[in-house]
């Protein structure tokens, strides 16, 4: 009953109203990303959502899309602007994600969306993080982020998978609220963003 019905129709209400009460915060964010990345305050990227069905994320852009000589990005670390720091420090790159709850793509809370490449170097155990929707946050989130391995995630998510209820998403938010007033795991050390995935680490 939770998971198929009461769960969707709070996902939708919930997004719908934080997004009205944040609008403010959303406009100027906007502005300000628009003019740090020349007229892009938008990322978008296709990622891995229920029952292995691809969707477009959408994040705040936090870096820049300079290249090297070749033509080639430059390294996340370098790309990641001040502005986009500041941004991705307090998780308020995840707020567009609140437009993907709308559409139903994705929860509020629920494993994170990786992207879609990894589809296809997932064992069966790690694809059953795709049994239920990606969330903007999860129980993965507020036990280590991106400071956890790769192998403690899917373990985190699948444990989720398994114990979804209203109780575990309300402690879940809770947890999520702390982390932004006070931010860890932002990152992996020594690293702008999270290693990718190769189907081993």
């Amino acid at each position: 009953m939770y998971k198929a019905i009461i769960k969707p129709l709070l996902d939708f209400f919930s997004a719908l109203f934080i997004l009205i009460m944040i609008s403010p915060i959303f406009i100027i964010l906007l502005i300000l990303l628009f003019i740090n990345n020349n007229g892009k305050p938008f990322f978008t990227q296709p990622r891995g959502g229920k029952n292995n069905k691809v969707f477009r994320v959408i994040k705040f852009k936090t870096m820049n899309d300079k290249k090297d000589a070749n033509g080639e990005l430059l390294p996340d670390n370098i790309r990641l602007t001040k502005v986009g720091s500041f941004v991705r420090n307090k998780s308020l790159d995840e707020l567009p994600q609140l437009l993907n709850v709308l559409k139903g793509e994705m929860s509020l809370v629920g494993p994170r969306p990786f992207m879609s490449e990894y589809l296809e170097i997932y064992t069966d155990y790690q694809k059953r993080r795709h049994e239920v929707k990606p969330g903007i946050t999860g129980w993965a989130q507020v036990n280590g982020r991106n400071s956890i391995s790769w192998q403690q995630k899917f373990e985190l998510d699948i444990w989720y998978v398994d114990r979804q209820h209203f109780l575990l998403d309300i402690k879940i938010l809770f947890l999520t609220l702390l982390k932004i007033i006070k931010p860890t795991d932002v990152n992996q050390e020594g690293e702008a963003t999270m290693v990718k995935f190769n189907g081993k680490n």
